[in-house]
């Protein structure tokens, strides 16, 4: 808990002077009507009056404000009284924002920050406010004011059922960690399959998955158009098979980035490759929205394998911080970009995926980026984590505030997702597999896809999987192989 002093209000002391001076004058009347043997009642009535005015301006005048994570205590000598840290709403149109502090204080009032000066709206200037400027709160009295660093933190989600929560440019965000054990020929599991409901199979029973599979755990075709996925393939390995007739295996930390656009039908399998020792599969996939003016781009996607992924680790042997940059940008380290039509490949939308592992003991700061973006970080694996000195809860969803660094330090081995981007800040329609602006344009997607099937599927089934020994490769539609540079 953060003490910070406060002084006795200008109106506090003006007030409190008056009243001592006409509870004297009221005394003396009283005194006088006592010898001159007058009745004492309007005078005492007016010395109690004014007494108890006197009271109350200087019992109920603040001593000290207390600050406990994401609330601020006014204490005075009458009361205590909690407020919300900061409680503030946008004003409309002008990118600026209006903030409050009401606890029920006179001293208290609405003020707006405009860029980086302060003007408060009072009936009485001569109040105590509260105000944010630049990342900074400032509590201002006629007499001091002090600064205090205002929290990065804005709310904490649990993470509850998958998919994970999100915000805009963000839709969808899941994580998938499966114990497969060994591959039988078909690079299904060999364990027995009884008891699953295949097809429908999201219960993790015995630490794994089929998902929509039914041979091969994953998901056979389903179309999707208006968005992208990014899959980011931490262990195992994932089958891509499309409609463009495009493929890929990667995996391994791995990334796919895949702009759906007009239109696709893809598969994603998830082939258990080694018959003689288990197949542990880790992977997260995100949507991302595109604007109206992207959601009938041709489809494409872009491989970007695990060798050109930045990896930037600091701190000591065991105490330290890994970030894995698959967007974005951290230091000097710059994944390959995105796709050409994703709302990611404008770097004045900042949007960053990174993966962080810190170890028992580490620090790592996420730095300040612009205001105005939506910023989440997902602590979905760990016990003990502080930012910025508050708890986090383990499988929290943590919302901040873009314009402020954020230091975490873990108390545990601790791993994160970091999701970041200027929201799009278009209206949303979604069924199923398309994300569109409108209801009109989602039936259009429907029409389309039962017209077209969005180029048909060229597979012999609907859960293709590679070769067992391919290794990781991408076929692209126009016929060019890609495979990823291994340093010698």
């Amino acid at each position: 808990m953060t003490r910070l002093p406060a002084s006795l209000p200008l109106r506090a002391r003006v007030l409190g002077t008056l009243a001592v001076l006409l509870w004297l004058a009221a005394v003396y009347a009283l005194a006088a009507d006592a010898q001159a043997g007058r009745p004492p009642w309007i005078a005492a009535s007016f010395v109690t009056a004014v007494g108890a005015a006197l009271f109350w301006v200087l019992a109920d005048a603040p001593l000290r404000y207390e600050r406990d994570g994401d609330s601020l205590t006014v204490v005075t000598r009458l009361r205590r009284v909690s407020v919300p840290w900061l409680a503030e709403a946008p004003v409309s149109g002008v990118g600026k924002d209006l903030f409050a502090i009401n606890g029920g204080f006179g001293w208290y009032g609405w003020f707006r920050v405009d860029g980086r000066v302060a003007r408060a709206w009072v009936t009485d200037p001569a109040c105590t406010v509260l105000v944010e400027t630049g990342g900074r709160a400032v509590l201002i009295s006629p007499s001091s004011a002090l600064s205090v660093r205002m929290s990065p933190l804005l709310r904490t989600v649990p993470l509850g059922a998958p998919p994970w929560p999100t915000l805009d440019p963000f839709l969808f965000c899941v994580h998938h960690l499966d114990a497969y054990g060994p591959g039988n020929a078909h690079m299904g599991p060999t364990s027995s399959l009884a008891g699953r409901e295949l097809g429908q199979d999201f219960a993790g029973k015995d630490g794994w998955s089929m998902y929509h599979g039914k041979t091969v755990p994953g998901f056979p075709s389903h179309p999707h158009r208006g968005f992208e996925t990014v899959t980011v393939a931490r262990s195992g390995y994932i089958d891509h098979s499309d409609s463009l007739g495009a493929a890929a295996r990667f995996g391994r930390g791995d990334a796919q980035w895949m702009t759906a656009g007009d239109g696709i039908v893809h598969s994603e399998m998830f082939p258990l490759v080694r018959q003689d020792g288990d197949n542990p599969a880790e992977l997260f996939q995100i949507w991302i929205n595109l604007p109206g003016r992207s959601k009938r781009v041709p489809p494409h996607f872009s491989m970007l394998w695990n060798e050109s992924i930045p990896v930037v680790a600091s701190g000591p042997t065991g105490q330290g911080a890994t970030v894995t940059v698959v967007a974005g940008a951290l230091v000097d380290a710059k994944p390959p970009p995105p796709p050409p039509h994703s709302w990611a490949a404008d770097a004045a939308n900042h949007v960053w995926i990174w993966t962080i592992r810190l170890d028992a003991g580490a620090t790592f700061t996420i730095p300040a980026a612009v205001a105005g973006l939506n910023r989440v970080l997902y602590f979905f694996s760990g016990s003990a984590l502080t930012l910025d000195g508050i708890a986090s809860p383990a499988n929290h969803a943590l919302q901040l505030r873009s314009e402020l660094p954020a230091t975490l330090v873990a108390g545990s081995t601790c791993e994160l997702l970091l999701l970041q981007g200027r929201p799009i800040g278009e209206p949303v329609a979604q069924h199923g597999p398309f994300v569109m602006n409108t209801a009109a344009e989602i039936q259009e997607a429907f029409a389309d896809y039962r017209r077209t099937n969005f180029g048909g599927w060229p597979w012999p089934a609907s859960d293709p999987v590679h070769p067992r020994d391919e290794g990781r490769f991408a076929r692209h539609a126009d016929g060019r192989i890609e495979r990823p540079i291994i340093p010698a």
